[in-house]
């Protein structure tokens, strides 16, 4: 069951930010989002909170400026994520303005597993230019306590940089810059690895300025790096609270602008988008995808090649080969999606409160992507497993609000101990381990969970609108507001509902309804895509506004969610 309900707004909130000149509706919007004073709205620099309430940051930059005097080699371990494939060009670029010897490294994910392993670490010191005195881990590292202590037992000192949550026992790092650590009060809890990276940076440059190496007017433009921070902020889906609006709204300004490296105007290109009117919405669905098709079907170095270089032709010529790879990877999602929805032909949802799917034939890099698919079109927790090494399969989970992914696996591991021999994850998303032979055991474990967590509300899908607004805004000025401004995980953009006539109803392409709908005197455009059953004559929809150019001519689209009869 599916219900359309409005966003609850605080009027006194909404009053005071259009009385400082906020556009009333988006007043509303952001008064519905959280945000209690017109500052939160604002995405000056200035506003960054200062990297000095960042604990580790001030020791690291001690540590790194002294590495860099000392002619020190640093060696950047990257996770294979667009958030750890940008990490590791903003720490390399970074370093590097700095004038530090650094390069990198990016595992095999298939090959080395996550984070910074023992075997990682052995392959790092096995470098060609001899083995680093400095591994600096980005995206990764927290929960790497034999990986940092190989790095020890061969005289190499370790830097983690980490947003991910932490476990019980901390690495014995040299430092660690993770915002989630115990005692760091830093007030925004939400930083990618790219933030915490780019947070290093800024820290770093006020101790080399405190130490004379240069003044406020010679200093390297860290701004310079934004485009890339605000890739992989939105990329990650991490919460989108007014420090990382910030961020964002900077790396898309300098993209707007032109004014971006070239790896990342070249992936737009690929993506075929517009990076003068770059939105959230390209970076997530775009450019992201690109980059994390090379970790899900090789490795990451391609990506990285392509942040890292300032060579157009070469930054085009890598885009499109991972412009290539993702076709590969939609083609290979679309074939497990397939066959998941038929082996779960038979699924009934009101029978289960979670699901888990294998194939023995299906691809690690993309189990993830297929779980978020299959939870989407069931609405229930969702597991799925693909195999791996020695008899055992590997699963990627994403969840629905309510149910705690990493905390349930963590459930299950007490209820049935040895069961999972490894997880990892968050509140929407985890992933973890167990024997092929074990999958019967973890289904059961894993819906006596959903059994006792979830009830029928939880269950029912909940698609939240901004309510209702008036004719006056169907006009591309208003879109092109709505577009100039961050949206994102925990921000959501905006989806409006009401009431309309459905005046005429064509299907496109065998899976796409194409409307004009109406209310009033006024006639609107609308496309549902990837839904092809007809509507009654009038429904209540939910949808979400986009400017529509054709032949030089502006007009705004109705984007239908979902539509009650």
């Amino acid at each position: 069951m599916t219900a359309i309900v409005t966003r609850e707004v605080d009027e006194w909130v909404a009053g005071n930010l259009a009385s400082a000149g906020v556009h009333p509706v988006l007043a509303r919007l952001f008064a519905a989002r959280g945000v209690v004073g017109q500052e939160e709205t604002e995405s000056a620099l200035t506003r960054l909170i200062p990297p000095t309430a960042l604990k580790g940051a001030a020791h690291a930059a001690e540590f790194l400026a002294d590495a860099i005097a000392a002619g020190r080699r640093m060696l950047v371990v990257a996770d294979y994520d667009c958030d750890g494939a940008t990490a590791c060009a903003v720490a390399v670029r970074g370093l590097r303005m700095f004038g530090a010897k650094v390069e990198y490294l990016v595992p095999n994910r298939f090959e080395y597993g996550y984070g910074l392993t023992p075997e990682i670490v052995a392959l790092a010191a096995r470098a060609p230019s001899g083995p680093p005195d400095i591994l600096i881990t980005v995206d990764n590292g927290i929960a790497s306590l034999d990986g940092v202590a190989a790095a020890q037992a061969l005289g190499i000192e370790v830097v983690v940089t980490d947003h991910h949550l932490p476990g019980a026992e901390l690495p014995n790092a040299r430092c660690i810059v993770n915002p989630n650590q115990p005692g760091c009060e830093f007030p925004s809890k939400n930083l990618a690895g790219v933030g915490v990276m780019f947070y290093v940076l800024l820290a770093l440059r006020a101790e080399l300025r405190r130490r004379g190496a240069f003044d406020t007017r010679e200093q390297p433009r860290l701004d310079a790096l934004l485009d890339l921070v605000a890739l992989g902020t939105v990329a990650d889906v991490v919460k989108l609270d007014a420090n990382n609006r910030i961020l964002v709204a900077q790396g898309l300004s300098r993209m707007r602008a032109g004014r971006m490296h070239a790896g990342i105007n070249a992936l737009f290109r690929a993506a075929a988008r517009n990076a003068r009117q770059a939105g959230s919405f390209d970076l997530g669905f775009g450019l992201g995808p690109r980059l994390n098709a090379a970790g899900r079907l090789a490795d990451m170095s391609l990506g990285i090649e392509c942040l890292l270089t300032d060579d157009d032709a070469r930054a085009w010529t890598l885009a499109q080969e991972l412009d290539a790879m993702n076709r590969e990877r939609r083609e290979i999602e679309a074939g497990m999606q397939q066959e998941a929805l038929a082996d779960l032909a038979r699924f009934d949802p009101r029978q289960a409160t979670t699901l888990c799917a294998f194939n023995e034939t299906w691809h690690q890099g993309v189990i993830g992507i297929v779980a978020a698919r299959l939870k989407e079109k069931f609405y229930r927790p969702t597991i799925v497993f693909a195999p791996g090494d020695d008899g055992q399969i590997k699963g990627s989970g994403r969840s629905i609000p309510g149910f705690h992914m990493r905390d349930a696996l963590d459930l299950v591991t007490k209820r049935e101990p040895g069961l999972i021999s490894k997880f990892g994850g968050h509140a929407m998303a985890a992933g973890l381990t167990i024997g092929a032979s074990d999958l019967a055991r973890f289904q059961a474990a894993f819906e006596a969970v959903g059994q006792a967590w979830l009830d029928e509300k939880a269950l029912s899908r909940v698609i939240e609108t901004d309510g209702d607004i008036g004719d006056e805004c169907f006009v591309p000025p208003f879109v092109a507001m709505l577009d100039n401004e961050v949206w994102g995980q925990g921000f959501p953009p905006p989806v409006f509902s009401g009431e309309f006539d459905v005046l005429s109803q064509a299907i496109l392409k065998d899976k796409h309804l194409k409307l004009q709908l109406g209310r009033g005197r006024q006639r609107y455009n609308a496309i549902w895509f990837n839904h092809a059953d007809t509507l009654p004559s009038r429904a209540r929809f939910a949808y979400r506004l986009a400017a529509d150019t054709f032949n030089g001519v502006s007009r705004v689209q109705m984007i239908i969610e979902h539509a009650l009869g």
